[in-house]
């Protein structure tokens, strides 16, 4: 039917699924999604938050919410060390998956979460939302159409400053630090541009004496003649900005990771003597996310990011982290 919706449940009233999913997808114009039920492990939050967002059940326990006959997919916004629980723990109870970023904590638990769902026989996708705003889908047409000659080099920033001690991305146990939170987007975006995995990586860590999370993480990943080189950090000046070179041009991403949902995003693109400033239309990246995964379950095609460019990304991920440790370079296979 025309007007048939992918009925949602989110497994938590986390932050991003308040104020970043639930939103972006009831912003949709298409309306392909429904958020029809939410859960927490706190009964009376998971109430308050559903009366407050006008979602029609609200359940006390995840395990509820997987039980609800009414719920065909879940949107999972829990920390990186509950992900590999709950993806199997929804696949088993045959709902479809959306998992923030990054899928896992280790690339063996990532084909883990893989193997499970290919098993039910339901969807998986990492939810790397920035991969389908225009900005990004624009950017590597460029790059495609050869409008920057061969690229050769991926340079990423992105930090932001957040010593809270109850914040998860502070806590090496929930899976925080920088890499994690935010240096997975400058590994997967740098896999994106180029079309291809490296062939080795080179990390260098600092340590938060505190929270023994990485607060700082630079990163050099070989693609064979090709480089890309990443900062980020949870304890510095909030900044974001990607640059992406060739032999004929460059392209410059003003913001390439939240692009807001209130405001026009731009890039710049330089080939030769000209530069132009391409600006796009507002729009919110986690709509655009939230419709293309539900019409990919109502028309049973393929979710945009496939599952194998997930555990790709957490091989690097691994591969950063054992680099750090022993200051030498690793080997990607």
């Amino acid at each position: 039917m025309a007007d048939r919706r992918l009925r949602w449940g989110v497994l938590s009233t986390a932050n991003i699924a308040r104020e970043k999913w639930i939103p972006g997808v009831r912003r949709s114009p298409e309306g392909r999604g429904e958020v029809v039920a939410i859960a927490s492990r706190d009964g009376r939050l998971a109430e308050t938050v559903a009366t407050d967002l006008g979602i029609a059940r609200a359940h006390g326990s995840y395990e509820a919410l997987l039980a609800d006959a009414e719920v065909e997919a879940v949107y999972i916004p829990l920390p990186n060390h509950r992900h590999l629980e709950w993806t199997i723990a929804a696949a088993r109870a045959g709902k479809h998956v959306l998992c923030e970023k990054p899928l896992a904590l280790t690339s063996a638990d990532a084909e883990r979460m893989v193997a499970a769902c290919e098993e039910a026989e339901v969807a998986l996708m990492e939810a790397f939302m920035y991969r389908l705003h225009p900005q990004w889908q624009r950017t590597v047409a460029i790059v495609q159409g050869g409008g920057v000659g061969e690229p050769r080099v991926v340079q990423s920033l992105f930090s932001y400053f957040n010593v809270d001690p109850g914040n998860i991305r502070n806590q090496a146990e929930a899976g925080g630090g920088a890499l994690m939170d935010i240096g997975c987007y400058a590994i997967s975006l740098a896999r994106l541009v180029f079309g291809g995995e490296p062939r080795r990586a080179l990390g260098l860590i600092d340590p938060d004496p505190h929270f023994a999370t990485d607060r700082l993480t630079a990163g050099v990943l070989d693609f064979g003649g090709r480089s890309s080189s990443f900062t980020v950090s949870t304890q510095l000046q909030p900044y974001q900005r990607v640059h992406v070179l060739g032999t004929e041009g460059r392209i410059e991403l003003e913001i390439p990771f939240n692009a807001p949902p209130d405001r026009a995003c731009r890039i710049w693109h330089q080939r030769g003597e000209r530069s132009d400033e391409i600006a796009f239309d507002v729009c919110d990246q986690y709509t655009i996310e939230g419709d293309a995964f539900s019409q990919a379950i109502l028309d049973d095609t393929p979710v945009p990011t496939p599952l194998d460019d997930a555990v790709a990304n957490m091989r690097v991920i691994d591969a950063v982290f054992a680099s750090a440790r022993t200051g030498a370079w690793v080997e990607l296979t």
